[in-house]
């Protein structure tokens, strides 16, 4: 099962979501919060595999809610839900540690994704929010790539593969079959990425792929599994 805590300060809001979520048996919903500094609270005691924030709310918004549980909770997957789609609240949720960004107009199928992505280790970005973020790349494309590059041949030749495989959207589990590694391997991989890299998680890692040019770059390689 994967257990959800749901943050929004519209009861509605919370009683919608939770009948989508209903209707996956994979998804347990193991609390509700109000606000974020509820969320926050909630989410150290039940200690949930992912956290569905709202981010304007009283108290404590989402993003400053999702930087408190990047602190305190690491283990937890956060993945932004909100009526906004402007790229300062997209880059801000991204840069607090959010997993994943979705919009409330979005299709249901795409929240029910998003949490599974998130809670497998993977990012996971709504299509119009992924459109966003692909046009502002594309804006610096030139200057971005050569710093990507530049950032990129720091890492070992497997460490650019998994991040390869990141940049495509891989959990850390898809990553260990298609390499012959056990997820351990990936998971200490990762880590080392993303601390050689500066990235805060995963989304920034997938941009950093996207933008040194890493995608379709892996092939399986022959051997058993390391």
């Amino acid at each position: 099962m994967i257990r959800v805590l749901l943050a929004d300060d519209e009861v509605m809001i919370r009683a919608g979501v939770r009948a989508i979520l209903a209707a996956d048996p994979e998804i347990e919903v193991v609390a509700e919060a109000g606000d974020g500094r509820q969320a926050v609270e909630l989410a150290l005691s039940h200690r949930p595999d992912v956290v569905l924030l709202d981010i304007r709310m009283p108290r404590m918004d989402g993003l400053a809610a999702a930087a408190e549980l990047r602190r305190a909770a690491p283990g937890t997957a956060v993945l932004m839900l909100t009526t906004f789609g402007e790229d300062d609240y997209i880059a801000r949720a991204l840069g607090e540690g959010a997993a994943g960004f979705l919009l409330k107009s979005g299709d249901p199928r795409e929240l029910l994704a998003g949490i599974h992505a998130v809670a497998d280790g993977a990012a996971y970005l709504s299509p119009r929010v992924a459109h966003r973020v692909i046009t502002e790349l594309a804006g610096g494309r030139m200057t971005r790539a050569a710093a990507a590059r530049e950032q990129v041949a720091a890492l070992t030749p497997r460490e650019r593969d998994v991040l390869a495989l990141v940049g495509e959207g891989l959990s850390n589990g898809q990553i260990a079959r298609r390499l012959y590694l056990v997820e351990g391997t990936v998971k200490a991989h990762m880590s080392a990425i993303l601390t050689r890299l500066g990235a805060r998680n995963r989304v920034q890692a997938a941009i950093l792929a996207h933008e040194a040019g890493l995608l379709g770059s892996v092939e399986p390689p022959d051997g058993e599994v390391q």
